[in-house]
């Protein structure tokens, strides 16, 4: 069973503090939010309408943030399973159990659980868009409960097919021309895919090579990544030698890479998605935010692994402000030497528009544009850990906010929450279900 879905064809958000995040970050307040046919069709303060028209559903705002929604730019959806199973761990202790243990005992309906639990998690906290990098593909019926779960959530969401890092015999690319044909009609525009394949840092160039190839011939973005070896100590410029530097290409973390391979990447019209929480706590190296600001990135946040962070973008909008303060410049040397620490403005935005356009949906979503697919959240501000809001709500948004200010979520402008609660009509049996995963899995608790 699917989520419950509010249709309205016309939708008043009334009087909210709103926040637009493109082409700065900034805000409004009193002002409305009109929505038709699942898009945004007027932002400003008292907006005429018709209070007679029965086909328009007016939300009292007054006491709400509106913002768009946030877009998680990089994350393992089918580990919403495996949540905190692996929080002390090391990232060889993670590779070692998560993907070289757990990941190979996923049966297809393991993975249509744990991407069903890990987009309804995300939906809820405000989530309405995310990259699913789902290296769990270990056949046709597990990429098709992967993206069945997907769209029975109702997120919009990017779909990275990837393969499991340590079975070569499931990196077959007939099975990725048969995952684009048979789940991702031209007609659907929420649910799209994109490959993920290990890539150049980790893998030869020649099935690199392979792999960007098929890339191409499907005519899939490509989301791969990248640090400094074992294989490629420059990924970046192994990618330029081969001719396969291309732009539209999502990078994932790069915190070994010098600078010269970021502005590669930076030259290339590629982007980059750090996932700050996760970053810190298995200790990629030096913070990535400043860097890649200083060299003009495109560059979106994302949760990675609920195996070992929070899963909320509040709490990775916090992590990479208060990291890239750490190291402004980039440096190493823990000083911000007239470099770039990031200011609370710059992180909201990497949460919502440059999310979107690190995904390449950036005419589509991530801010609130005329035109643009109504996918909104709306913070209650009459909450004690918010109230009063009117200081610095751009600030108080990234440092004080929390997945229970979040009131109603909106994509394409249907209702996926309201009043504070989930509207999907299972939600008990998904929970069920999530346990009897990892009592299959071996991972429940004594």
């Amino acid at each position: 069973m699917g989520n419950e879905r509010h249709h309205t064809p016309r939708l008043l958000l009334r009087g909210g503090l709103v926040i637009d995040t493109a082409p700065h970050p900034v805000v409004r307040p009193h002002t409305d939010v009109l929505v038709e046919e699942g898009r945004i069709a007027a932002v400003g303060p008292g907006l005429p309408v018709d209070d007679s028209d029965t086909g328009l559903e007016v939300i009292d705002a007054r006491t709400m943030v509106v913002l768009p929604g946030f877009v998680d730019a990089h994350r393992h959806l089918w580990q919403g399973v495996l949540r905190s199973a692996a929080v002390d761990a090391s990232l060889d202790g993670y590779f070692s159990r998560v993907l070289g243990d757990l990941a190979g005992r996923f049966t297809p309906a393991d993975v249509h659980t744990g991407n069903l639990l890990g987009a309804l998690d995300c939906l809820d906290s405000g989530i309405t868009t995310v990259q699913d990098f789902s290296h769990v593909q270990y056949s046709p019926e597990h990429t098709a409960a992967a993206v069945e779960a997907l769209r029975e959530a109702g997120i919009r969401a990017v779909f990275g097919y990837g393969y499991p890092v340590f079975d070569e015999s499931a990196r077959q690319a007939d099975w990725v021309r048969k995952a684009r044909t048979a789940h991702f009609p031209s007609h659907d525009a929420r649910v799209t895919m994109a490959l993920a394949p290990v890539g150049p840092s980790f893998t030869p160039p020649e099935a690199v090579r392979e792999d960007w190839l098929l890339a191409r011939e499907l005519g899939l973005p490509v989301a791969v990544h990248v640090s400094a070896g074992p294989v490629a100590m420059r990924p970046i410029t192994a990618l330029r030698e081969q001719g396969l530097l291309t732009a539209g290409t999502l990078y994932v973390h790069g915190n070994s890479l010098p600078d010269s391979e970021l502005r590669l990447i930076a030259e290339s019209g590629g982007a980059v998605a750090i996932t700050p929480a996760i970053e810190a706590s298995m200790r990629f190296g030096v913070p990535m935010a400043g860097r890649l600001r200083r060299a003009g990135i495109t560059t979106g946040l994302g949760a990675d692994a609920v195996t070992s962070a929070p899963g909320d973008m509040f709490s990775q909008m916090r992590a990479a402000l208060m990291s890239s303060h750490f190291d402004g410049d980039g440096d190493g040397d823990g000083d911000d030497d007239g470099g770039f620490a990031l200011k609370a403005a710059d992180v909201l935005r990497m949460a919502t528009a440059e999310g979107a356009a690190a995904l390449g949906l950036g005419e589509e979503v991530g801010s609130l544009g005329v035109g643009k697919r109504a996918d909104l959240v709306l913070l209650r501000t009459d909450a004690l850990n918010l109230a009063p809001v009117v200081h610095d709500p751009i600030g108080a948004v990234v440092t004080a906010a929390h997945p229970g200010n979040v009131d109603t979520v909106l994509v394409d402008g249907q209702a996926v929450k309201r009043d504070g609660r989930l509207l999907y009509e299972n939600l008990g049996g998904v929970l069920a279900e999530a346990h009897r995963a990892t009592e299959r899995l071996g991972v429940s608790s004594p």
